[in-house]
This record gives structure tokens, C-alpha cells and sequence, in this order.
């Protein structure tokens, strides 16, 4: 699961069924999900003895009470519960499923992949830092990020009005 954070391209989980243990905290450990309104998630290894001793991604996406919930309970969520807690993105009718996920990949494919790169890289390395070296880490990759083509391209587009065209460097 650390893989997928480590990833410069984003990980888009697409639920169209129940996501129980692993498979609930793959979803988790994804950076984008969508799922349609049939999907339910659950952690349920309390029900049979084995309480879900590495619920990482889980706690991190739902916070604390509510993956306490999930695991402590056993009990599934359904599709909105898991869009409310934050577990997933958003949640579409199962015959837009693959739709709404290939759009959501297009719009993130349309940037600069080095920009989306960066961007999650930072985001991932800043997400437990205390407020001041969040800042410091951010403000270093904001700098070395500016000074990218891609980004001289981007804001040469902006000002000319026209569409940008990516070099992934």
C-alpha cells in the first residue's frame, strides 16, 4: 500500500461491490475513489476473532471514531456513509461507474504529468508534518516546481490564453 503513495501517477480505486478488510483499506490507501451507490465497505474481522490489527489507511481517511466504528462493529458502511466519512470521492448509479472513473482519470491526465507528480509527492510527504514543517517542505517543492518547463509553459499559457502543451519536464 505504501507503493501506491509513492507512485507518481495517481491510484483511482473504482467499488462497484463490498470492499471488506484488505480490500476496504485498499480503497483507503488509494489517492482518489469511486464507487457506485451498491458498494459497501467494512472491516469485519472482529466478527470472527481477528480484529483488523492494521487499520493505517482506514483510520487516516475516516479519522479516528469512525474507523473505530468499522472495526469494533464489524458493520459495513454503504456508498454514502463512505462518501460522507471521506473514504471515497463520490458515488455515481453502477452503470456510470466506469464513466465517471475514466472521466476523473482523463481531467488529472490532462495536466502536466510531472506537475501531478510533484503535487502528490508533496502532498503525501507534508500530510504528517506539524504546521511549520508542512510550510517549509511545501514552500521548497512550490520553488523547484516554478522553475519547471512544464510550469513556465503553464503560466506562459495562462497569460497568452491559450491551452498549454505538456513536456513532462
Amino acid at each position: 500500500m505504501n507503493a501506491m503513495h509513492e507512485l507518481p501517477q495517481p491510484v483511482i480505486a473504482r467499488v462497484h461491490g463490498i470492499a471488506t478488510a484488505a480490500g476496504c483499506q485498499l480503497v483507503a490507501a488509494c489517492d482518489l475513489a469511486v464507487c457506485s451507490r451498491e458498494a459497501r465497505f467494512a472491516t469485519p474481522g472482529v466478527k470472527i476473532g481477528l480484529f483488523c490489527s492494521t487499520p493505517v489507511e482506514v483510520s487516516r481517511a475516516v479519522g479516528r471514531k469512525r474507523a473505530l466504528e468499522l472495526l469494533l462493529t464489524g458493520l459495513p458502511i454503504d456508498a454514502q456513509t463512505a462518501a460522507d466519512w471521506g473514504l471515497v470521492n463520490r458515488v455515481v448509479e453502477p452503470e456510470e461507474l466506469d464513466v465517471a472513473t475514466t472521466e476523473l482519470a482523463n481531467r488529472i491526465a490532462a495536466a502536466s504529468s510531472l506537475t501531478v507528480g510533484i503535487g502528490k509527492s508533496a502532498y503525501y510527504e507534508q500530510i504528517d508534518r506539524d504546521l511549520a514543517g508542512a510550510y517549509e517542505h511545501c514552500q521548497d517543492v512550490m520553488s523547484r516546481n516554478a522553475m519547471a518547463d512544464d510550469a513556465q509553459e503553464g503560466m506562459c499559457a495562462f497569460l497568452e490564453k491559450r491551452e498549454p502543451v505538456w513536456r513532462g519536464s
